[in-house]
């Protein structure tokens, strides 16, 4: 009997439209029977049971990344009691209170702050610290004026005031902004905040770029003057002091090396606008040649430079003595 010559089909032939279109085989951890599925699931419950991690999605929810906080007993007491706006307060869970933190509770509750209460792991979480002594304040960003608006209306107030015949009136009611370039120190912005609430200015005027913003820490130093004086930030400040200039304003630049010195350069009963630099670099380039004048405060030939916030204080009195001499 004769037979066909060659390979008989195999299984392979008969069973492959069975296996088209299957794909790889799965992985054990995948697959719903094996046992290393199981295991797989186990691990997962444990993980999501972890204090730690349980712990940070709580904290998640109440902080995000770009919270400004004060942590610590002494530091939270102070931003309190100067009324740093602030809108939340966490207490640690089972805290031993002493008076600052029994005043730190008065104080919130007296300001409507919301006070929660967390575990150690969830406040270490928060403050991305332990050194937190159990009390974290969390503050509002600050709102900045826009530099327009806030010109707008220091105009029209000297103006009002300006009616009066008495030449102590218009000298008095001349603008004052403080200017400050390259001042990346948060507690030196404070502290000229505060030395220009001092000497009445009229607001402080900031560059978006390389410069200290208003945080907690500029508060606290500002002992709550930040409240009351107008801060401004400025894309350019070459260009927002070119554009007061064109609005009848004078700027001075402070240098160690001015060509005249801080009140006597002729400008102090005009509309002002004093630039302050950082304590190494000083005003940059641009900056100085856009200023009306360059004045420099007398110092000890053993001291280099002075800082911004002392400085700023010292030429703020000078203006502010030459213009009370009108009186």
């Amino acid at each position: 009997m004769a037979t066909k010559k060659g390979p008989t089909k195999g299984s392979g032939g008969k069973h492959r439209n069975k296996l088209r279109g299957k794909g790889p085989t799965p992985k054990a951890e995948d697959r719903v029977y094996h046992k290393a599925y199981k295991a797989k699931k186990l691990a997962e419950r444990k993980q999501r049971a972890d204090p730690r991690l349980a712990a940070r999605r709580r904290a998640a929810k109440f902080v995000n990344d770009s919270a400004d906080l004060v942590f610590g007993r002494n530091a939270v007491l102070e931003a309190l009691k100067v009324q740093v706006p602030a809108t939340q307060l966490y207490i640690a869970a089972r805290i031993e209170h002493d008076d600052r933190t029994r005043d730190i509770v008065r104080l919130a509750g007296l300001h409507g702050i919301h006070i929660l209460e967390a575990d150690r792991l969830e406040m270490d979480r928060i403050a991305r610290s332990s050194n937190h002594q159990g009390v974290i304040l969390k503050v509002e960003s600050y709102q900045y004026h826009s530099l327009h608006d806030l010109v707008e209306k220091t105009d029209k107030k000297a103006k009002a005031m300006q009616a009066a015949n008495s030449a102590a009136a218009r000298a008095k009611a001349q603008p004052l902004f403080i200017a400050l370039d390259g001042v990346t120190d948060p507690q030196n912005l404070g502290a000229v905040i505060r030395s220009a609430a001092a000497f009445g200015a009229n607001g402080v005027i900031l560059p978006e770029r390389r410069s200290a913003s208003v945080t907690a820490a500029a508060w606290k130093v500002s002992a709550g003057t930040a409240a009351n004086m107008p801060v401004a930030r400025v894309v350019n400040l070459t260009k927002a002091m070119q554009s007061l200039q064109e609005r009848g304003y004078y700027c001075i630049g402070l240098d160690g090396d001015g060509d005249s010195l801080v009140g006597e350069t002729g400008f102090e009963k005009d509309p002002l606008v004093i630039i302050l630099g950082s304590e190494g670099k000083g005003i940059s380039r641009l900056v100085r040649e856009q200023c009306d004048a360059i004045a420099s405060i007398p110092i000890s030939s053993s001291v280099e430079s002075l800082n911004a916030s002392v400085a700023a204080g010292i030429s703020m009195y000078a203006v502010h003595h030459e213009r009370s001499r009108a009186q």
